[in-house]
């Protein structure tokens, strides 16, 4: 019925169509709404243009049936009175065709030829308009297979008892042909003559019986036919939906609707075929000349058991395709040595109750013919065999749990070889099953296969290998395909945009807006470039640097999508991460925020970082935008990114400490866009003990002008242009940037200082940890002139700690004077007087047992190192990374 409930979804001008052909014509719109089903399921083109009255006469009589059963059934309905009306007129009019049989079915052909065409008209006008093609709800189709398979389970149990009336009416036939044969009275004998025309009459009435159920059986295999039509596109879909949902798609919804579908589907050809030899046992037991069921039941078993063996091998397919346990977010790539799983389940839920039924596994059963192909040999047991308590319980199910590859050694090296034209990435391997199925003394060996796989030998591959998965799951129109890679395809924008949002969504929850696209879409093809028609080559996709000289495109994106899983998946899904836009798209955000508004977006030519930009408007209405050296995960493991921006510091130039982060875009303040996620967890113990500290990122904002550019030599024109983007030109460099300003400023000279300067009780860590710095000499003219300050990360206790001047300034030590000692900050102000240039006994270089072998007299008796480990460790011999803690 799914063309019938398609006609009446379509919308207003279309049914006026569809009304105006049903009031021209003599079949009611009623009767063909009441008898879709039975209508659609018969052939009457066959009987309308075959020239076969013969076909045209059977549908006649069994639309004669129909009717008058329907009107059986409407007669016990008082509701239905009208229908039936109708029903008993058209009974009537039909036998009152002049060309009988051969006229209705040309006229429901006809009708049927124009409900296609104004369905596709109705179609047509929906594709043109941009919404989707009409197709019936997935509820109304769920609706119609089980309604189907519960006619035909009705239409079986009527077959059953006219089997068993013919049955009964063969039995009294055979009991009055014994006793015709046996009597031995004359053939002139009128009780004789009598009892022959009983026996024709017998005869005659089993043919007639025999008839009926032979073409009831053949309606029934043709109703069948129509469910198995149904219920194969119904698989294919799953399968399409499988294959997406491998890439990051929506699920594919499961396959127990189906099983159940495919179940009862060859449960009734089972029957079926069982009824079938039945009546083949009563041919042989009882045949005559023109006997019905000689030829006719012999061609209902063969198409029967045709139709059971389709359904079979397309009902075998893997469940779930081959994945490795460590990375359960990319299946369809193996590697070698390790182990991987693999499911594979029979839709068609019989087995014989002592029958088990086993699996065999193989990998590449036909190998494409190329030079360097490799084969895999599989180490663990291929085989799998499923008893029937388990078949029973949990369905006939295989789940290889505990596969292993390994490759095939190449002549006497010892080693596997891959000198084809495809690289490791790019070679497609397919993993097969087989189980011999025996059901009813049917015997079928059913195959199925995974979708492609790739096979790596290294994990430093699965990124390049994932992406070959993704390339072939959307371009691939076959799914055995292993030299598709030979001459890959090219992806429109329209299959590649969604897919990599699913990247996102499958792995850390949610996808990608359509501004996040779009940008992505032109770092692909460029700003300029139209994409309706655009081809993105595969080449390009794993190779082309964006920007050029720097990251490929899907080195960049991969790096991103796991800095995104592994340290910044709430942000992400809260919608606090702008992400992926543009350098210049930034700028035109932020230009009209007040001072203070800062984003979040991703580096484009750092591998995995993400940096923060934030707007300052000037008194002199010039607009600045500040962005900080993108952070990667070797800081975020360190420090959490939402730490980094509630405890963000610019240092001012009268080096008092600020956080300029006010707004995250549009107009959120900070602490109720990210307070949420730093809620500490405070331990009274411990805080009785130690003194709190936290780690922090600190910016100069001094230090960093200083560094605007200082060896850039703008022309005339890029002088002017700068003055029109309202960016604050960089200070000149000249002689006078010299030690002595920084030192009055009190800035930190670094690690070149630290062998003349004694440490203090609040340094910067050393050593600190700097995010990579990210080339700012880009090919616009906004990223030369966009200042980028450099953070450092330190710990504090009461202040905050002082500069550090970056990579950007290389500064040599100069000697301190001899003559004017420095006092030693660390000693009270009543002891600085003192010289200390003869104590160096006392630094840390010297250790105590050196200078005292036996030990301090003063300290006799006393238990010392008990004492040695109540103060909490110096920063100053941190080894190795920076670890936040709390104590």
């Amino acid at each position: 019925m799914a063309q019938w409930e398609m006609l009446q979804n379509l919308d207003s001008p279309f049914q006026d169509q569809l009304h105006q052909l049903y009031s021209n014509s003599l079949l009611p719109v009623d009767i063909r709404q009441y008898l879709a089903v039975w209508i659609e399921d018969q052939n009457w083109q066959e009987a309308a243009l075959g020239n076969d009255e013969a076909k045209a006469n059977m549908l006649f009589f069994h639309f004669l049936d129909q009717l008058n059963y329907e009107c059986s059934r409407c007669s016990q309905d008082p509701e239905c009175l009208l229908l039936q009306h109708n029903l008993r007129k058209f009974y009537r009019d039909i036998q009152a065709f002049p060309q009988g049989a051969t006229q209705l079915a040309e006229m429901i052909f006809n009708l049927l030829l124009e409900e296609k065409r104004i369905l596709t008209q109705a179609q047509r006008a929906q594709s043109e308009q941009g919404e989707p093609a009409l197709a019936a709800s997935g509820e109304s189709q769920q609706h119609e297979i089980e309604s189907r398979i519960l006619e035909l389970k009705a239409m079986l149990e009527k077959l059953v008892k006219s089997i068993s009336q013919l049955k009964d009416q063969q039995d009294v036939f055979c009991f009055r042909y014994k006793i015709q044969t046996s009597a031995r009275t004359p053939s002139l004998d009128p009780h004789q003559t009598r009892q022959k025309d009983i026996l024709q009459e017998t005869l005659n009435e089993l043919d007639r019986r025999r008839k009926e159920v032979l073409d009831a059986s053949k309606a029934l295999l043709g109703r069948l036919t129509t469910l198995i039509e149904l219920l194969l596109p119904k698989l294919e879909e799953w399968k399409v939906r499988q294959q997406k949902a491998c890439i990051g798609g929506p699920p594919d919804g499961g396959l127990e609707q189906l099983e159940k579908w495919f179940t009862a589907g060859a449960k009734l050809l089972f029957h079926l075929r069982q009824l079938l030899k039945e009546l083949q046992g009563l041919s042989h037991m009882v045949t005559y000349q023109g006997d019905p069921l000689i030829e006719g039941v012999d061609l209902r078993k063969a198409q029967v058991t045709e139709l059971l063996q389709r359904l079979l091998h397309r009902a075998f397919v893997v469940e779930t395709q081959p994945c490795m346990p460590q990375t359960s977010h990319r299946p369809l790539i193996l590697k070698t040595g390790s182990k991987f799983t693999v499911r594979t389940r029979l839709l068609v839920r019989l087995q014989e109750g002592n029958e088990s039924l086993t699996a065999e596994v193989s990998i590449d059963r036909n190998p494409p013919e190329s030079q360097g192909f490799r084969k895999f040999n599989i180490l663990t047991s291929n085989q799998k065999t499923l008893t029937p308590e388990k078949g029973q319980s949990q369905g006939l199910i295989w789940d290889f749990g505990y596969l292993t590859l390994v490759e095939q050694r190449s002549g006497g090296s010892g080693k596997g070889s891959n000198k084809g034209p495809l690289a490791v990435t790019e070679e497609l391997h397919i993993i097969s099953f087989t189980v011999r199925y025996t059901y009813q003394g049917l015997k079928q060996e059913l195959k199925t296969d995974t979708l492609p796989v790739v096979i790596i030998s290294n994990m430093n591959q699965l990124s390049i290998a994932w992406a070959s998965v993704l390339w072939f799951s959307l371009l691939s129109s076959d799914p055995q395909n292993q030299q598709f890679f030979s001459s890959p395809a090219k992806a429109p924008w329209d299959l590649l945009g969604p897919a990599l949002s699913w990247q996102f969504s499958s792995y850390v929850g949610r996808g990608l807006d359509s501004d996040q696209l779009g940008m992505l879409r032109d770092k692909l093809f460029g700003k300029n470039s139209r994409t309706e028609g655009a081809l993105l080559s595969w080449v390009h996709f794993i190779k082309r640097e964006s920007p050029p000289g720097k990251l490929p495109f899907w080195t960049w994106l991969d790096k991103i999508l796991d800095l995104v899983h592994d340290h910044l998946k709430d942000l992400w899904n809260d919608g606090r991460i702008m992400g992926f836009v543009s350098r210049s798209q930034e700028r035109r955000l932020l230009k009209k925020t007040i001072s203070g508004t800062f984003l979040l977006r991703f580096s484009e030519t750092l591998e995995g970082g993400i940096t923060c930009s934030w707007v300052e408007h000037q008194d002199d209405d010039k607009v600045l935008i500040y962005s900080v050296q993108p952070f990667t995960k070797e800081v975020l493991q360190s420090l959490p990114l939402t730490k980094i921006i509630s405890q963000y510091q610019l240092l001012t130039e009268e080096n008092i400490p600020e956080n300029p982060l006010c707004f995250l875009y549009p107009r959120i303040p900070r602490d109720e866009a990210f307070g949420c996620y730093s809620q500490e967890k405070v331990n009274l113990q411990e805080r009785k003990k130690y003194l709190k500290h936290k780690l922090i990122v600190v910016s100069n904002r001094q230090v960093d002008e200083l560094q605007q550019l200082p060896e850039l030599k703008l022309e005339p024109e890029l002088e002017s242009l700068e003055l029109d983007l309202g960016l604050a030109p960089g200070p000149e460099p000249g002689p006078g940037l010299g030690l002595e300003p920084l030192l009055e400023a009190g800035l930190d000279l670094g690690p070149a200082l630290e062998s003349t300067l004694e440490p203090t009780l609040e340094p910067m860590l050393e050593p600190t940890l700097e995010p990579v710095l990210e080339s700012i000499l880009e090919p616009t003219l906004e990223s030369i002139l966009e200042p980028l300050l450099e953070p450092t990360l330190g710990e504090v206790s009461q202040r905050v700690p002082e500069p550090n001047l970056g990579p950007g300034l290389k500064l040599e030590p100069i000697p301190e004077p001899i003559s004017q000692p420095l006092p030693e900050p660390d000693l009270p102000h009543d002891l600085r007087h003192l010289n200390t240039e003869d104590m160096e006994i006392f630094r840390n270089s010297r250790k105590i047992e050196e200078i005292m072998p036996n030990g301090d007299p003063l300290l006799a008796g006393q238990n010392t190192m008990d004492e040695a480990y109540v103060f909490p460790r110096s920063h100053f011999y941190t080894d190795g990374p920076l670890i936040p803690s709390d104590y």
